[in-house]
């Protein structure tokens, strides 16, 4: 996908009174919902994971959200208008399986271990060399993640709505600090649960008013077929291995760049996604929270896909050389050409909300892993809980005032979406591989983690800007290129694990219990709650319950 980070100057939109009304009442509540947060924020556990207290519908809804942020909206829509349907690729196989092994496989071990983050997860599992180089890579990718979305908000600020960027970046910024500030994680997942129904209300009209006119699902096919090609409404054709396609990878590096490696890395060990099943109430509702999640992302694709499809027939050359709009323009295009006023204003505020999640996602999985992984660890040891506390909210000002810089680091390139592939790439997939092998192999010994972790991230990184970039071998693509990254860095990190591991001494076994599967801590075995039998509390019905759910709306697609 070779679109810019710019909209098109023309799509400015007609916003009135009632609009900016809308938008002012949705800040308004927004700020609300930290307040009443703060009233449960009494202690460092309470800010950084809701004291462990929320139910899983929350949590389940917030999960989802999350991710609902700049590649979901503009670039999953402009991935669609470019690719057609081809970016089910990025929902049922890149993140399905991955979310649903997360609820049955691997929340045992988070929430049994009542670690309070990812890396430190690793602190247990391995040594303290592996934690304090996850901690900082997974900081440092944090603030870099919220940048793009803060970026990727104020470019649609500008062009829809008129505003400079430094004004809705300033914006933006002050209102997910205030909330979080306030009210800690509990705000940021109350407010994602109610941005994820502003997001839905924004994008069911698009895709239902752009449907209707282009003549519904048979008018679009037809035109799409007639100017694009039937391997447009494919999702696998030319993906065989030497076959040439626009999208620059066969099924092999779909399948396992981009399902397993990129997918499980992001969604098992994104610390932003995680913490909202790890601030579950208990082990069940953890393991329920990413499998309810699934749901939603199941369907959510064609909300993004068919606007993009919509717009490649309503404008032929979008994206095109000498075309006015570029891919990335596809929704706010739509917006101006289908919405009237009043839901022309609830669209452009999920919009702003769909940002905002995505932000406040990784500013409050940062000010965690900075307080309790780094400060606390490594630099502050012993304070008192209230100290930690009024620490957590110091650095949150400070992860937005970084993630302010950051977003200029995301202009320089040319695709939001390429750029947060890139960045899975190195930081979510070494993480990965270390955490699938110290879970599943005892004799994995305590210095492979942090040998892993360089090993994943330097061979990522050599593939990515020496190989690819430097021209060593063709690879199509951005995106191409980044699933190749991902496999590299995938294999190198396990390659040098084992190797280290047949070194060095193992982990005691008796330390393992609870962070190896077969081996079970006490605070992972539970008493099931009473009348907790219904079929939607069983996590196993749930996450297969999703997989066929996605095999049967993709078998359409696949032929």
């Amino acid at each position: 996908m070779q679109s810019p980070t710019y909209l098109a100057e023309g799509l400015r939109l007609p916003t009135n009174a009632l609009d900016y009304t809308i938008l002012a009442i949705y800040f308004v509540v927004v700020l609300g919902i930290g307040f009443a947060a703060r009233r449960s924020v009494k202690t460092s556990l309470d800010f950084f994971l809701s004291g462990r207290s929320l139910p899983a519908w929350v949590t389940g809804l917030a999960f989802v959200a999350a991710n609902l942020g700049a590649t979901e909206i503009l670039g999953m829509a402009a991935t669609g208008a470019e690719y057609g349907v081809a970016v089910t690729h990025w929902f049922w196989i890149g993140a399905i399986p991955a979310m649903v092994f997360l609820g049955l496989v691997m929340m045992p071990f988070y929430y049994g271990s009542k670690v309070r983050s990812v890396p430190e997860f690793l602190l247990q599992r391995f040594d303290r060399s592996a934690h304090l180089v996850s901690s900082i890579l997974f900081a440092f990718a944090a603030v870099l993640i919220a940048g793009v979305n803060l970026y990727a908000l104020a470019i649609v600020v500008e062009a829809l709505l008129g505003w400079p960027q430094w004004v809705a970046i300033v914006v933006a910024g002050f209102f997910v600090l205030a909330y979080i500030t306030i009210g800690g994680l509990s705000s940021a997942i109350y407010n994602e649960v109610l941005q994820f129904f502003v997001i839905l209300a924004a994008l069911i009209p698009i895709t239902i008013l752009g449907l209707r006119k282009v003549g519904g699902w048979d008018g679009l096919s037809d035109s799409l077929t007639e100017s694009h090609g039937e391997g447009f409404l494919t999702a696998w054709d030319g993906t065989g291995i030497g076959d040439p396609n626009p999208l620059g990878a066969n099924w092999l590096t779909i399948i396992l760049g981009l399902g397993f490696v990129l997918g499980f890395g992001y969604w098992t060990t994104n610390f932003a996604e995680v913490q909202r099943a790890l601030s579950a109430k208990n082990l069940s509702a953890a393991k329920r929270t990413p499998l309810i999640g699934a749901f939603p992302k199941i369907f959510i694709v064609f909300l993004v896909m068919i606007p993009g499809l919509v717009a490649a027939v309503l404008v032929p050359q979008i994206g095109k050389a000498g075309s006015d709009l570029q891919y990335n323009d596809a929704i706010p295009y739509l917006m101006q050409e289908l919405l009237p006023n009043g839901v022309l204003g609830i669209a452009v505020t999920g919009l702003l909300a769909a940002f905002m999640a995505g932000m406040a996602a990784n500013v409050s999985s940062f000010n965690t892993v900075f307080t309790t992984d780094i400060w606390q660890q490594y630099v502050k040891k012993g304070r008192s809980d209230e100290y930690y506390l009024k620490f957590g909210r110091l650095i949150t000002a400070i992860g937005v005032l970084a993630s302010i810089g950051t977003a200029f680091i995301a202009s320089s390139f040319s695709n939001i979406m390429s750029y947060l592939q890139t960045l899975f790439s190195f930081f979510n997939v070494p993480m990965f591989v270390v955490f699938i092998i110290g879970m599943f192999w005892k004799r994995a010994s305590m210095k492979s983690g942090v040998w892993g972790l360089v090993a994943g991230t330097t061979a990522a990184m050599l593939n990515y800007f020496w190989i690819y970039k430097g021209g060593v071998i063709d690879i199509p693509t951005d995106q191409g290129a980044n699933f190749v990254s991902a496999i590299v860095g995938f294999v190198a990190g396990g390659v040098v694990m084992i190797a280290v591991s047949l070194f060095t001494a193992p982990k005691p076994e008796a330390e393992l219990a609870g962070l190896v599967y077969g081996t079970k801590s006490p605070g992972m075995e539970e008493a099931p709650e009473e009348g907790d039998d219904a079929w939607y509390r069983k996590p196993a019905l749930l996450g297969w319950g999703a997989v066929v759910l996605a095999a049967l709306c993709y078998i359409p697609y696949s032929f």
